[in-house]
C-alpha cells in the first residue's frame, strides 16, 4: 500500500523521472528542458532542504510522486554553493555517490560565462525560422545562480515582491504520476509539507502555476491557497497560503 515518507538519496532517479514526465506540454519536445528540468525544480531542493522533502512510496520503494520545497528560499540561496559544487565539478559533495555526481555533471554541463544577465527562455530555432526553441543558456543561468532560480527574475516581478517580504518565503513543488492522482494523495502530501515547513519556521508559502495548467488552481484553493492578483500578467498564476491556517 502506498504511503508518504521522507525523501532519501536513493529516490534521486525516481524523482527526476517524475519531474520530466510531468513537464508542461510546451517543454516536453525540448531535449534541453527535459534534460535540465530536475536540476531546476527537483534536485536543488532535495539536496539542500531534505527536511522538507517527501515522496509517495508505492509500498515497494518506488516513488510515484513527491512534494518538495524550502521553508525559506533566502536561507536556501545562502547554502546554494553546495548544489553548484554538485553540478559544476568543483569537488566532492558529501554523501553523494561519485557515479551520481558524474551523471549530474554530464547532464548539466559547463557554467555559462555570464551569470548576471538572464537571457530569454526562448530563442529562434536555427532549423526553422518561424519557430522558437528553449534557450539552454537561460536554464543554465538559473541552475548556476540562485538569484535567478530562487530570488529574482525580470520576468516574474510579482514573485520577486512576494519573496522580498517576510511572509511568503517558503516555496513548494508537487508532482504525482497519473496512476496516483485523484486519490487524495495530493492533499495528504501538502498537509505533510505544511507541517514540516511550520516546524522549520515558515510563516507563509507561495506556489507558481503554469499558464498551461490553470485547471489545478481550484484544487489548490480547496487546500487553502488563494490567488495573488497580478500573476496572470506574467503568464501564470501565483498563489499563497499562510502556514498558520489549518482549515481546508
Amino acid at each position: 500500500m502506498a504511503f508518504i515518507r521522507p525523501y532519501k538519496l536513493a529516490d534521486w532517479d525516481d524523482t527526476a523521472t517524475i519531474c520530466r514526465a510531468t513537464l508542461p506540454p510546451s517543454l516536453q519536445p525540448s531535449e534541453t528542458a527535459v534534460r535540465l528540468a530536475p536540476y531546476l525544480w527537483t534536485h536543488p531542493y532535495t539536496l539542500l532542504c531534505p527536511q522538507t522533502c517527501f515522496v509517495l512510496d508505492d509500498g515497494t520503494g518506488r516513488v510515484m510522486g513527491y512534494v518538495i520545497g524550502s521553508s525559506d528560499v533566502h536561507r536556501m540561496a545562502a547554502e546554494y554553493g553546495r548544489f553548484v559544487d554538485l553540478v559544476g565539478g568543483k569537488g566532492p559533495v558529501e554523501d553523494v555517490p561519485p557515479a551520481l555526481l558524474e551523471r549530474a555533471r554530464r547532464e548539466v554541463g559547463e557554467q555559462p560565462a555570464d551569470l548576471d544577465n538572464l537571457q530569454a527562455p526562448l530563442v529562434p530555432d536555427p532549423a526553422n525560422s518561424t519557430q522558437t526553441m528553449c534557450n539552454e543558456i537561460h536554464y543554465l543561468q538559473q541552475i548556476y545562480n540562485p538569484r535567478w532560480l530562487l530570488l529574482d527574475s525580470s520576468k516574474t516581478p510579482l514573485r520577486k515582491q512576494l519573496i522580498s517580504g517576510t511572509q511568503y518565503r517558503a516555496v513548494m513543488h508537487i508532482n504525482l504520476l497519473p496512476s496516483h492522482q485523484q486519490q487524495g494523495w495530493g492533499r495528504a502530501m501538502i498537509q505533510v509539507f505544511l507541517a514540516a515547513i511550520a516546524k522549520d519556521g515558515a510563516r507563509g508559502l507561495q506556489i507558481g502555476v503554469s499558464g498551461e495548467n490553470t485547471k489545478v488552481v481550484a484544487f489548490y484553493e480547496k487546500c487553502g491557497f488563494r490567488v495573488q492578483p497580478g500573476g496572470e500578467l506574467e503568464g501564470g498564476v501565483w498563489m499563497v497560503r499562510d502556514v498558520s491556517e489549518t482549515g481546508w
